[in-house]
């Protein structure tokens, strides 16, 4: 009995609707740094893979530079540096633009290589056939490298989602925050704490891959 009370005393109507505030910010976080991430990403992962002379090396010199640092550092660059060159942000702000910069990185190497790994002459089928450089990147590599890029975006996705947490240096109130306060006030606490936290991030997480499973069978 001992053992349970901890839970029962944490696993509250007031606490769980706490840990669903946090968990909500976390969401907020995860999809706008999502969307954003992917355009961008996207956007620059094609510009690679056109090899436009000095813009994709460029781009390739910063991808580089953003992949082999860590997240925490970009973070606290964001929300500590900035403001000492004028760039100031609110904590929100500060974790989605740290967390797009990362995951653009991230996502424009994973397209890049799902791009060149469809076959060379699949765009000189292309051209032949009368379209131009655009048209067959869009109708004909896009269409057929989106099915081997799907797993790993999905997986980068959500590696995202638990990045968030790492937001937590700069006081973001989301799930892990959260879950921070509750579990400060007594040492017992901890456990059931983190059961509940990892249920709420395994629920999204695991839901994700299934849509991304789905999507696989679909392509297919």
């Amino acid at each position: 009995m001992d053992f349970l009370a901890p839970f029962t005393e944490v696993y509250t109507l007031d606490n769980f609707k706490f840990l669903l505030e946090g968990f909500g910010v976390t969401l907020k976080v995860a999809a706008i740094s999502i969307f954003l991430s992917f355009v961008i990403g996207g956007l620059i992962g094609t510009l690679r893979y056109a090899r436009i002379p000095v813009v994709s090396p460029l781009l390739a010199v910063m991808v580089e530079m953003i992949r082999n640092l860590p997240l925490l550092l970009i973070i606290f660059f964001a929300y500590f540096a900035l403001p000492e060159i004028g760039i100031e942000m609110e904590i929100t702000t500060a974790a989605i633009a740290a967390l797009t910069v990362f995951e653009s990185a991230m996502l424009a190497e994973i397209i890049r290589s799902g791009l060149n790994s469809i076959e060379k002459g699949q765009i000189e089928a292309g051209r032949a056939s009368g379209l131009t450089y655009i048209q067959t990147l869009r109708y004909i590599i896009l269409p057929q490298a989106l099915k081997r890029m799907i797993p790993p975006i999905v997986s980068q996705f959500i590696s995202l989602l638990k990045d968030t947490s790492l937001a937590v240096v700069i006081a973001l109130p989301d799930l892990l925050h959260n879950g921070q306060i509750i579990y400060a006030q007594k040492s017992s606490y901890v456990v059931p704490v983190c059961i509940i936290m990892a249920l709420m991030y395994f629920i999204v997480n695991y839901a994700l891959s299934l849509v991304a499973r789905r999507l696989e069978l679909k392509q297919t």
